[in-house]
């Protein structure tokens, strides 16, 4: 027996000399296999009027995985005769779409939703390889609310004359979709489904860094039968979303990016009849309370600024700690952004993959730079990038006014800006001091307190106690320069209708 126990504990201690430093665990890599996104054509043209076909122009453009700078593949910068091949066959499907029952457009809604969950692992792969975020987000996040969104709105496909916009509420027409780098997936999930629900036909143009799933949707609508023209996706720059939304046959334009672009549009379309909804940037504040848990809010934290790699317009990217708490919490915080795994976006305990493209991570250099050269004091992990690819550690500033570029830019990367107020009122007065309004989070354990900050931010979307939390049945959009108009829940109905 006493042999026994000297042994247990021979091998006890060895457990913990082998045991990493700071009583952390190593994961051994993950690696989630490139093949399952299927095969990537060489080149891709457009899906106009339920075909894939050539583009009129010669112009062709590449998508790289920004992970490896490997081209993915060519695809189509779509020209305007693409564009108005693409509006009149979407022009000429509305005719028999609109006059189907509600419950028969319900149908296919619903087959493109049970689609999409069967090639679920095929989707996230894809998307992960060509917009550099992590699989875990792709298959846990973006794939499952893609599903929920086409679900959700297929069921008030039939149910219109009850969403309080009047009795037999009619489409719009010819939509003009442009969507961005950060979502890809998603953002088509909340425009594609509301308008096919309501009766609209639709032109959709992807980003120029990340057509694939998008293109790889268009299989899913003929898999799923939907008649030809409903939905047409045109690749391109921002020549071909320009085309686009001037086209004199779209109804209604829907544009996510960033506010420069939504406000050439809108001046584009001023005095026009065109409906438009916009859904710009963002620089969200994080409010931390001396009262708020400290782990959870931690959580919080990462969660708002460092979820795909920043890229999201309400990211918390200004937290706002009570100043009694700072150092506590920024403790706390240096700590969990220590366990933070960098790297491989197909490897499952990655947490933070490579930034979408070299054009985005000159921004968040250059911004970052900015912020020391005002002043800031950086904090950074110590963590081994990758070679090749583009890769920006997870950081965080201290030291930030309410003067820096840091804290007024929307920097849309893995930075955070961190401030401190001393009372609930000035806590409103700094979140409130920016041109955006797109978001805002609260953490307190005072649900008089959280009420009343919700009532004064000026933030479309608040949170409490967390953060980037999304349903299909919540309406999301922001005020000011982050935008008008709303998408998800019954309020998405409203922009794809003639009200």
């Amino acid at each position: 027996m006493a042999k026994n126990k000297q042994a247990e504990n021979k091998q006890a201690q060895n457990q913990q000399a082998e045991a990493p430093k700071g009583g952390l665990f190593t994961y051994a890599p993950a690696p989630e296999s490139p093949a399952a996104a299927g095969e990537i054509a060489t080149s891709y043209g457009h899906f106009i009027g339920g075909e894939f076909v050539d583009s009129s122009g010669s112009e062709a453009l590449k998508t790289v995985n920004p992970a490896t700078e490997q081209v993915l593949a060519e695809f189509a910068q779509g020209t305007d005769e693409d564009v108005e091949r693409a509006v009149t066959a979407a022009r000429k499907a509305f005719t028999d779409w609109s006059a189907l029952p509600g419950s028969e457009r319900a149908k296919y809604l619903f087959r493109i939703a049970r689609i999409i969950q069967e090639r679920s692992r095929e989707l996230a792969v894809l998307e992960s390889i060509d917009n550099g975020k992590p699989i875990r987000e792709t298959r846990d996040v973006d794939l499952p609310l893609v599903a929920a969104h086409f679900f959700y709105y297929a069921g008030w496909a039939d149910k219109l004359d009850f969403a309080g916009y009047g009795a037999n509420p009619k489409p719009l027409g010819v939509a003009g979709q442009v969507i961005p780098w950060n979502f890809p997936l998603l953002m088509l999930a909340w425009k594609i489904a509301p308008a096919l629900a309501t009766g609209n036909t639709v032109v959709l143009k992807p980003a120029e860094t990340t057509p694939l799933t998008a293109l790889r949707f268009a299989e899913i609508c003929r898999q799923a039968g939907l008649p030809k023209g409903v939905v047409n996706i045109v690749t391109g720059d921002g020549r071909t979303g320009a085309a686009l939304t001037a086209h004199p046959d779209v109804n209604k334009v829907a544009f996510t990016g960033s506010t420069p672009v939504g406000r050439s549009i809108a001046r584009q379309l001023a005095g026009s009849r065109k409906k438009l909804s916009l859904e710009l940037g963002g620089k969200a504040a994080n409010i931390v309370f001396d009262d708020a848990p400290i782990d959870q809010a931690v959580e919080g934290i990462v969660n708002g600024i460092f979820f795909n790699q920043g890229h999201v317009c309400c990211a918390g990217s200004r937290l706002l700690v009570q100043e009694s708490i700072q150092d506590e919490l920024l403790d706390a915080l240096k700590r969990r952004m220590g366990t933070l795994r960098v790297g491989d976006p197909l490897d499952k305990n990655t947490d933070i993959g490579a930034i979408n493209s070299a054009a985005q991570l000159a921004r968040i250099t250059e911004l970052s730079a900015a912020g020391e050269a005002e002043g800031a004091e950086r904090w950074a992990p110590e963590c081994e990038l990758p070679g090749a690819g583009y890769w920006f550690r997870p950081t965080l500033f201290t030291g930030v006014s309410q003067a820096h570029r840091i804290a007024r830019e929307e920097i849309f990367g893995p930075v955070l800006s961190v401030l401190t107020f001393r009372t609930p009122t000035e806590a409103v007065e700094k979140a409130n001091n920016t041109p955006y309004g797109l978001s805002a989070g609260i953490w307190t354990e005072k649900g008089s307190r959280i009420l009343w900050m919700a009532n004064q931010l000026k933030a479309g979307v608040v949170w409490a106690n967390t953060f980037n939390k999304f349903d299909p049945t919540s309406p999301f959009g922001g005020y000011k320069e982050s935008g008008y108009g709303r998408e998800g829940g019954r309020h998405g109905l409203e922009a794809y209708l003639d009200v």
